[in-house]
């Protein structure tokens, strides 16, 4: 599952690259990307609730989960809240298990000023707003056609929608739940974080049980797409385990 405000074409090495052995299939949140727009549902309750109705219609088994940023709340809020029947792993990329800095809690990435600051852009100033996501999001500078790429995810959800997401992303907390996830779970971060910390994301993985914790050593926040290659094999190595 994409991370907040994207879409599935974060992931198209990995849908690439894996389908000739696994069964690929991504997940687009509604008024994501090339999704239907509507006005409502834009809560990760919500869409932990459509990714369910979407994989029943599929009827998959031995699924595993993989989701990149807000994408992990969205496979924690679905484990929370429909269990693990036919699921067997989780991959994390790249999350904390909340991104609000709370007072008892320093590993979150926003604060309440920064939050009111991130809700006015949106609705004043989406493109520098843009601008300040890809500059935190890539170890180095991306290429033209990736540039183009996230400018072109970031820009298609409409900004009432965009403001709905990101506060409601932005103030989950799933400390009590990473503890009773028991499906094999690997945890991934980029070692340029600039979007979280590393830190931040090792504390999500040591509150899981029996998680591993992989580092790519090259990439930011977009791992799926600084260090596809590497991504598809630890991906590999983690389905053919299971």
């Amino acid at each position: 599952m994409p991370g907040v405000m994207t879409g599935i074409r974060f992931f198209a090495p990995q849908l690439a690259a894996l389908s000739d052995d696994f069964r690929t299939v991504a997940f687009d949140y509604r008024s994501h990307d090339r999704s239907e727009k509507t006005e409502t549902g834009h809560t990760v309750p919500q869409y932990a609730r459509d990714l369910r109705a979407f994989l029943d219609r599929r009827n998959p088994n031995d699924v595993v989960l993989v989701g990149w940023s807000m994408g992990a709340f969205v496979a924690w809020e679905y484990v929370d809240r429909f269990g693990i029947d036919g699921i067997r792993g989780l991959v994390v990329v790249d999350m904390s298990a909340s991104a609000f800095r709370w007072d008892d809690f320093e590993h979150g990435s926003n604060d309440l000023e920064r939050l009111v600051g991130t809700l006015e852009l949106v609705q004043t100033d989406r493109s520098s707003l843009i601008e300040r996501l890809v500059g935190a999001a890539f170890d180095e500078p991306p290429s033209d056609e990736t540039r183009t790429l996230v400018f072109d995810e970031l820009s298609r959800i409409p900004r009432p929608i965009a403001s709905a997401i990101l506060f409601d992303y932005t103030v989950r907390d799933y400390r009590d739940v990473l503890p009773e996830i028991d499906v094999p779970t690997l945890v991934c971060a980029g070692a340029d974080e600039k979007w979280r910390t590393v830190a931040a994301v090792e504390d999500a993985a040591a509150r899981i049980p029996n998680a591993e914790f992989e580092l790519f050593e090259e990439s930011g926040h977009c791992i799926t797409l600084e260090e596809h290659e590497r991504f598809d094999r630890v991906l590999t190595a983690l389905f053919d385990g299971l």
